[in-house]
């Protein structure tokens, strides 16, 4: 298809949904409210519906009162049961799908509930909108002259009792629109390979030799994938294996430790980066501005948002609220309300707000994933943060990185332990660890209190991490590619004790 006329209907599809999006910028809170009421009425005869009295919910305190907030776990048996093929019990259509969860790194796995409503109208709603917005910005792209490189973790689909259950991106992949898969490679054969080093270069293999024009996935297996290009290739640059390359879609983890890695394979000074905040259970928010780390909050994709400040989660003095009740610069756990038949359910994800007009976020963390053993409150985005500027001063690159607490024993006391895999090594280890630790210092305040004068907590403790390790413990606990991940920050030593009996 010629690109005038792919550009033209691109145009016109934006032109249409942009008065759709200029709705929920400008009176945000009562589409946020209507979407809610919407949900309800539509599930008022399932079995939850008439659980928690769904017909006499009218407003947001009357759905605060009558529905518990929960987590995973609280919804495990239902689940289950709709799982075996038992219909209507949490969403009145068909549950059909179901997202096994690859973001928990637990043994136990999580089955995410995928309506067809929850396909088409936050799914792949998501995808238009972010190319929608990417055009919107980039009126002189070339996009469409050739294919999307996708790379997620899919494997096969599984079927039992009549539904089915695999990794989101196998099951986005097996539904995708006819215009969608025209438009990506490597094909659905290949990527839906459940033997993840196979199935690596079997895409570079299908790959080096489109036409690419953007790239799709998470930033650490992304990184993996075009190096073996690169190796394949021969190359120096990406740039000169396909050189319409113009920008990249990522999420799932954060960017910032991978940013530096990605400008030395395309060294090309206006290649975009366009994050997105997508997961199993829904996608919430998209980079809606060239050049910028903030999301726009997406508000009409079937999903009703509450935040619990973090301040308070986990105790007596636990709160939650609406949308429009949320601060600036404040830590919020999200919980979410869909279209698939989750009701009030702690996702495990942290945000921050850096706008309220429009509502525009940070993702700042998980709730598990933070150490707070001393009180330091310690997060993945103070941690990333501190590793840049130090990676930056020290000339340094990592490829990943763990985090523990060392736990007080007699007169001992506590202390951070970190593994860091580095791609470019610190010529001085020790000075990477006082700057380091002041970096922490002066991006939390919590943490700077615990180590005055050694107060509570020594300076940490770093160990180099050898060449494939965190690569080699996800193989060796099955958990290769996509969307699985390193635990970044941890309360306990499990993950630690683990890796540190692998580095050898």
């Amino acid at each position: 298809m010629p690109i005038p006329l792919v550009n033209s209907i691109a145009s016109w599809f934006l032109k249409k949904r942009f008065h759709q999006i200029e709705l929920f910028l400008k009176y945000p809170n009562e589409v946020q409210n209507e979407l809610l009421l919407s949900l309800i009425d539509i599930a008022k005869d399932t079995e939850i519906g008439r659980q928690y009295d769904f017909k006499s919910i009218k407003n947001y305190k009357a759905f605060s009162e009558h529905i518990p907030v929960k987590n995973y776990e609280g919804w495990h048996e239902v689940i289950e049961r709709s799982r075996k093929g038992e219909a209507n019990i949490f969403w009145p259509t068909p549950i059909k799908w179901f997202a096994k969860s690859s973001g928990t790194t637990n043994a136990k796995s999580k089955f995410i509930p995928v309506s067809m409503e929850s396909l088409e109208d936050c799914h792949y709603a998501a995808g238009k909108d972010l190319l929608c917005m990417y055009l919107n910005n980039n009126e002189s792209s070339q996009l469409f002259t050739g294919k999307s490189l996708r790379l997620g973790g899919s494997k096969e689909l599984y079927e039992e009792n009549g539904t089915v259950f695999g990794d989101l991106s196998a099951i986005l992949i097996d539904n995708m629109p006819l215009w969608a898969e025209f438009s990506s490679t490597p094909s659905s054969k290949v990527s839906l390979m459940s033997d993840w080093e196979y199935k690596m270069q079997a895409i570079v293999d299908e790959t080096i030799n489109e036409n690419v024009t953007s790239l799709t996935g998470v930033p650490s297996w992304m990184l993996v994938l075009l190096n073996s290009v690169l190796e394949t290739t021969g190359k120096q640059s990406l740039l000169e294996v396909w050189p319409n390359l113009e920008v990249y879609f990522h999420g799932g983890v954060s960017f910032t430790p991978y940013v530096d890695q990605y400008k030395k394979i395309l060294p090309k000074s206006d290649f975009k980066y366009y994050e997105i905040y997508n997961a199993s259970e829904g996608f919430f928010a998209i980079q809606d501005q060239n050049n910028s780390s903030e999301l726009l909050l997406m508000l009409d994709y079937g999903i009703f948002y509450e935040f619990m400040p973090m301040d308070a989660y986990g105790t007596s003095e636990e709160k939650i609220m609406p949308l429009s009740e949320v601060r600036l610069n404040q830590n919020y756990a999200v919980v979410i309300t869909t279209n698939a038949g989750l009701w009030r359910y702690r996702i495990g994800d942290t945000v921050r707000f850096t706008s309220i007009n429009p509502y525009r976020i940070k993702v700042s963390g998980r709730t598990k994933h933070h150490i707070n053993v001393f009180g330091e409150e310690l997060i993945i985005e103070n941690a990333e943060d501190a590793l840049k500027k130090v990676c930056k001063r020290t000339k340094s690159e990592i490829v990943d990185y763990t985090a523990a607490p060392i736990f007080m024993e007699g007169k001992e006391k506590g202390a951070h332990e970190w593994l860091i895999e580095f791609k470019t090594p610190p010529k001085d280890i020790n000075y990477f660890n006082e700057l380091f630790d002041n970096a922490l210092k002066a991006l939390n305040s919590d943490y700077e209190a615990k180590r005055y004068n050694n107060i509570t907590l020594n300076k940490p403790k770093i160990h180099i991490a050898r060449t494939r390790l965190f690569y080699d413990w996800l193989k060796h606990n099955d958990k290769l590619g996509g969307q699985h991940k390193v635990p970044r920050l941890s309360n306990t030593r499990d993950y630690m004790d683990d890796l540190l009996s692998l580095n050898t």
